[in-house]
């Protein structure tokens, strides 16, 4: 079983990666977490400060969600190591694959390389009818 044996900024989680899964990119198979405060991080889209899609194109709003779910984050004095589980809702679940790669050189800039225990829904349509991308996430803080 691969583990993340050091504890993550707040010591509130280890990731864990057991050997015989397939090798995990951009996510955790499971993260296990004491600490003393939850968060529950509400599903963010691409929409700005005005109410409005700030992006058009999938990483674009990949990016301006990931944006918005940390700064969330962050009024609740956490840090995106912090992260224990993030679900992505797309609406285009071929279009994320194609984007992969992409999308994570955004995830590694804005939050890191401690990944949670991730999972991608697709959805036929999201709450912000132009949005293609959600994010939704749980924190566990020291």
């Amino acid at each position: 079983m691969s583990t993340n044996p050091e504890p993550t900024a707040g010591g509130a989680l280890h990731r864990v990666n057991p050997a015989h899964l397939s090798p995990p990119r951009g996510f955790s198979h499971a993260v296990t977490a004491t600490g003393s405060r939850l968060v529950f991080l509400a599903g963010q889209t691409a929409l700005d400060g005005d109410g409005r899609i700030a992006a058009y194109t999938l990483p674009g709003q990949f990016r301006t969600a990931l944006t918005n779910l940390l700064a969330a984050l962050a009024e609740c004095g956490g840090t995106p190591a912090d992260l224990a589980r993030v679900t992505v809702y797309t609406t285009d679940v071929p279009a994320y694959r194609t984007h992969a790669a992409q999308l994570g050189r955004i995830w590694k800039e804005l939050a890191g390389r401690d990944y949670p225990a991730m999972a991608v829904v697709g959805a036929v349509r999201l709450w912000d009818e132009e949005a293609l991308i959600e994010l939704d996430g749980i924190a566990v803080l020291p």
